[in-house]
């Protein structure tokens, strides 16, 4: 009798152990799963995740601050370049203009395409070749003021569904006559079966301030070949 009271004391002893390591154990799958909020991390919390900047300030205030320092007042002259201080006056806000898109693919000869002022090509504004290996080129005029951080972002959709979202830092530049050029990465245009097709995609040109200073809405394709 008291042998088989022990046994029955001791597999319950056991049971209550392994019920309590069981639940441990799931306590600690839970605790390593991630939330739901942390899986998910949109466009608008980076926005507001980026630093506030100070206020701006015009060509000329920048060349007369700090002008006893030598190394300050150099770097200056070479951001500047050949700037008319007199010529750009008190202006706080840059101008800038995104002057046209060049595909360069070494398949074909370069396409370029002038952007609609509105911002909103009509029709199929390009067409790609499937598997095409290719860059960007943009032609960008600043004025009035130095633009901060101007960098590009490309969102692209597909019967719906967004397939890509890319960004890109251009760069820091001064007023000047001419417009600069920057050529994106080399980029590889999707291809097979159910990449061909019309694509929607929107582009947009924004500088550290969040300034937007073009937002291009276009419909393009990839197709087996490029058009004749």
């Amino acid at each position: 009798m008291g042998g088989s009271g022990d046994e029955n004391e001791t597999s319950e002893t056991k049971s209550k152990s392994a019920a309590a390591a069981e639940e441990v154990s799931d306590c600690e799958r839970l605790s390593r799963q991630p939330s739901e909020a942390s899986c998910y991390a949109t466009e608008e919390d980076e926005e507001e995740a980026r630093l506030q900047l100070g206020p701006k300030c015009s060509i000329r205030d920048h060349m007369e601050k700090d002008k006893d320092d030598e190394s300050l007042r150099r770097w200056k002259e070479q951001l500047l370049g050949s700037v008319d201080v007199n010529s750009v006056g008190e202006t706080l806000d840059p101008d800038v203009k995104i002057l046209s898109l060049t595909i360069i693919c070494s398949e074909r000869p370069d396409l370029v395409l002038q952007i609609p002022e509105d911002g909103n090509p009509k029709g199929v504004w390009f067409t790609l070749k499937e598997g095409a290996h290719y860059r960007l080129r943009f032609s960008i005029k600043v004025s009035n003021n130095i633009v901060s951080g101007l960098r590009y972002t490309n969102t692209v959709w597909k019967t719906g569904l967004k397939v890509d979202n890319s960004k890109e830092m251009i760069g820091t530049f001064s007023p000047q006559a001419e417009p600069y050029t920057h050529e994106m990465p080399e980029d590889t245009a999707p291809s097979g079966l159910f990449a061909r097709g019309s694509y929607s995609a929107r582009t947009r040109f924004i500088d550290d301030d969040n300034k937007c200073y073009l937002e291009i809405n276009y419909t393009f394709g990839i197709e087996k070949e490029w058009p004749k």
